[in-house]
């Protein structure tokens, strides 16, 4: 059996095997076909499935999607290589400087601050002072629950912020009655903005509750899926389908996969006002 590779090497081993990919004279002719902007769909699939992989917790499912990603990074990489662009080590020298520069706690002059907030405080005036804008840095692509999360913390290190939580909710409450209001108005684009406010305040919560909603989402999301699917086996196994049932039959086998999830039998009385939650 061979022994490991050092990381360098390991590096240096992928590198090498991207760029026999890319080799026209040999390489695979679906590799040579692309670019930057053809790999950007897998670049972001790939890191969905990192995020998978370490809220399932498997630790052999984060190391294989972390080497899926990083094989990313080397084909960007190769791409601008071999336009004269820039290469790994590029890459590499360039993030290991930033993150020098942003730690001047651990690095430098201000060696030994420990408080979180403040560290964060100083990054922040650091960016600015080189002529960065607040809001600089929130890439417009960011799923929008996450993005609107990430500009309103950005927002609130100058001080653009609502004190407590409850005054958050308070404001929530207004949203939703204006969005209530535009509904029974009728009118598509009055909604659909209401709406945004909405879920803008909601991410807003979530922030000052120190929670991330587009965490919070997903959660749900695996939750409504879990459920789906379990009204989905029951009615194939009582030789049906969801095509077929009523909304009667799926709400009551909704109703008994939340049973199941709690522990508690399916028979088990429900709360009347407990409806899809």
């Amino acid at each position: 059996m061979n022994a490991p590779l050092s990381e360098r090497d390991a590096i240096e081993r992928l590198r090498a095997i991207v760029a026999q990919l890319r080799d026209p004279a040999g390489g695979c002719p679906w590799d040579l076909r692309q670019t930057h902007a053809t790999m950007t769909r897998y670049l972001i699939e790939e890191a969905y499935e990192v995020v998978e992989a370490i809220e399932a917790g498997d630790d052999d499912a984060i190391r294989e999607e972390l080497g899926d990603l990083l094989f990313q990074v080397v084909f960007h990489a190769q791409l601008a290589r071999e336009r004269g662009a820039w290469d790994l080590d590029d890459v590499i020298n360039g993030i290991a400087d930033k993150m020098i520069a942003r730690h001047p706690h651990v690095f430098g002059e201000d060696r030994g601050e420990t408080d979180p907030e403040e560290v964060r405080q100083a990054w922040e005036r650091h960016k600015r002072s080189a002529g960065r804008r607040v809001l600089d840095g929130v890439p417009r692509a960011m799923p929008a629950l996450q993005r609107a999360q990430r500009l309103t913390a950005k927002a609130a290190t100058v001080g653009f912020d609502w004190e407590r939580a409850e005054r958050v909710l308070l404001k929530v409450d207004e949203e939703l009655d204006e969005l209530k209001e535009a509904v029974a108005g009728g009118d598509l684009d009055a909604i659909e903005d209401e709406l945004g406010d909405l879920l803008f305040v909601l991410t807003n919560l979530a922030r000052k509750l120190d929670l991330q909603a587009e965490r919070a989402l997903r959660r749900t999301l695996g939750k409504f899926e879990r459920r789906f699917n379990h009204i989905e086996d029951r009615l194939i196994a009582q030789g049906g389908s969801p095509a077929e049932a009523s909304l009667e039959e799926m709400d009551a086998l909704w109703e008994e996969a939340k049973a199941l999830e709690r522990g508690e039998s399916p028979e088990a009385p429900r709360d009347p006002d407990d409806h899809l939650a």
